[in-house]
């Protein structure tokens, strides 16, 4: 579905690209362009490209590219018409009404409003006679009324279609809620209620909206503690934060990252309502982004047996990539938060949080309780991995502080710990430069996997698709140039289907006067085909943007289309054959 081209030109020029990405990745300059760690997949080498120029990003390690819009799809989960909408709340801006689109937007409400109503039913279920063990487990947990509405907790019944009738009694089809992810399908065809009697959390995201549910086992011999929605179209696991549409509104820039639900609810009544948690198992680079929008310090407060304490070392990772602050609280005297709240109250835990131990102090923390200090072999072991700590360490005021107090400790010269420090920060530069290495290699493999899906025809056809999107990207840089160059070629002379689509998309617009910015073009392409378009956009910052380099791209173009049609000329029709001995005998009278 396509907005009037004024309508996006507005909004091309009040989200500028850079600020938009910006709040979801940090993005440092390198010359005309912008590059950081790309929020789509995992990597350690920045592989993700911003083009101010073009307006567009694109990523070399997952071929994902395109304009602001399409960036906004991908990264907030959103279809075409939701992230246009999304943008113009962004920049003041209103949407045009009769260009809505009711499909896949339509679905998405339909989803949200059969989400909120389960949340309803959940809710009122936790207070009637079916909910008498839901609630004694809040009693045990010591969840007050008020805290209990606050969330929304509610109750999943026994039996396998209580919400089903409820919610096909509100109007929802069984197809619906299965795809919301509210029902389950057995393999026969019969749907059933995937909650059953369970504590329920509904998970909300920043904007209001009941986007899944966690669901808490009350039978302790249930195999699965928790049961999570999966993955819908409004809900990306591994994205949302549970209990960030209150945290975020509390007066701080500081959130607490717990482990569990639970520990989350029971620190909100407690006080602490900066207090959020990741959904599933481990913490993703995606949803520490996201808490980077919100913070600017992030006080880690897992289980302090060592699975939690595993889960740090991995939480402690990933935000090395953000701007993140990071500090990590010591559970003394408790598992988790919920047990030293209950036992000693909230004032030892704001000790603790003032307490916190920043992330190189946490890890040689962990390192020191490795080993007895008291032998000599002892202290050399922990002098060792106490070296591979601070050789991560890039400030080196940090490293000449910690050393200076690890010297006084072990009662050694501070010249033996800062040369086993340099001995090991060589090691680490060898393997960074091994990693590096195998990751743009990966990223050129990705990204020839990437547009070869897209393109086909492709890889059989390198010379003629390189000119191909060689005269595409001259044509996105330099729109001017379509004049000069309309009665030189067509887009029956290009070789492979996806590059003629482009190229008459392109001449189609600018035959007709309209602009051809990727903010443009989005609507004509698939996610797919749009990062393609972006990945040839970004040809742009390596050509010398003359008509005769189009001109070389054109004479190329023809020539491999020409080799193409006399690939097997048995298969040619008695026309076609002639049209070609026609062709080279006019060729060579020229000559």
């Amino acid at each position: 579905m396509a907005f009037d081209d004024a309508f996006l030109s507005e909004l091309r020029q009040r989200c500028d690209i850079e600020s938009i990405v910006s709040s979801y990745v940090t993005l440092k300059r390198k010359g005309k362009l912008l590059g950081g760690l790309c929020p789509f997949h995992n990597e350690k080498t920045p592989s993700f490209y911003v083009y101010p120029e073009t307006q567009s990003y694109y990523c070399f390690g997952c071929g994902n590219g395109g304009d602001v819009v399409t960036f906004i799809k991908n990264i907030e989960n959103l279809d075409y018409v939701e992230a246009v909408k999304f943008l113009c709340d962004k920049c003041g801006m209103s949407l045009p009404e009769d260009n809505y689109d009711n499909g896949l937007s339509h679905r998405r409400m339909r989803m949200y409003e059969a989400n909120r109503e389960a949340a309803r039913f959940y809710y009122k279920m936790l207070f009637s006679n079916e909910g008498k063990i839901a609630r004694e487990y809040c009693n045990y947990r010591q969840l007050t009324k008020e805290t209990v509405k606050k969330f929304g907790i509610g109750y999943a019944p026994e039996g396998w279609s209580a919400l089903r009738e409820h919610l096909n009694q509100l109007g929802f089809s069984d197809m619906e809620l299965y795809e919301a992810n509210l029902l389950g399908k057995s393999q026969k065809g019969n749907y059933y209620d995937r909650f059953v009697n369970r504590l329920m959390f509904p998970i909300i995201d920043v904007r209001g909206n009941v986007v899944a549910f966690s669901g808490r086992r009350l039978n302790e011999e249930d195999k699965a503690k928790y049961v999570n929605s999966a993955d819908t179209l409004v809900y990306k696991k591994g994205r949302e934060i549970f209990a960030l549409n209150h945290a975020r509104k509390t007066n701080t820039d500081t959130l607490i990252l717990c482990e569990g639900n639970i520990d989350v609810v029971m620190l909100h009544q407690a006080g602490f309502t900066n207090a959020v948690a990741a959904l599933g198992t481990a913490l993703t680079q995606d949803q520490a982004q996201a808490l980077s929008r919100y913070a600017s310090e992030i006080l880690i407060c897992y289980d302090s047996d060592e699975a939690g304490q595993k889960a740090v070392q991995k939480a402690l990772g990933i935000f090395a990539n953000t701007t993140l602050k990071t500090k990590v609280i010591n559970m003394q005297g408790g598992k988790d938060p919920d047990e030293i709240i209950k036992k000693f109250g909230p004032e030892r835990f704001r000790e603790l949080i003032e307490k916190a131990s920043n992330d190189t102090e946490y890890k040689l923390m962990r390192q020191r309780e490795k080993y007895s200090l008291s032998t000599a072999d002892g202290k050399v072991g922990f002098m060792q991995d106490a070296a591979k700590v601070l050789a991560r360490v890039s400030s080196p005021i940090e490293v000449d502080i910690y050393a200076s107090k690890l010297a006084d400790e072990l009662s050694v010269r501070k010249e033996a710990i800062m040369s086993e420090i340099t001995k090991n920060r060589k090691a680490l530069s060898r393997i960074k430069k091994t990693e590096q290495m195998k990751e743009v290699q990966k990223s050129l493999d990705n990204r020839k996997d990437v547009i070869n899906i897209v393109n086909a025809q492709r890889p059989d056809n390198l010379h003629a698709a390189s000119a191909e999107e060689t005269l595409i990207a001259s044509l996105i840089n330099n729109p001017s140039y379509y004049k000069q160059l309309k009665d030189e070629v067509s887009k029956d002379d290009f070789v492979t289907d996806f590059n003629r689509k482009v190229f008459s998309v392109l001449t189609e617009r600018l035959s007709e006067g309209k602009p051809i910015d990727l903010s443009f073009l989005t609507p004509y392409f698939s996610d797919d085909e749009m990062s393609a378009v972006a990945r040839i956009a970004t040809i742009t910052q390596n050509l010398s943007n003359c008509v005769n380099e189009c001109l070389d791209c054109i004479r190329v173009i023809k020539q491999e289309k020409d080799k193409s049609a006399y690939s097997n000329p048995s298969e040619l029709s008695d026309k076609d054959f002639l049209n070609i001995f026609k062709d080279r005998t006019k060729s060579n009278n020229d000559v």
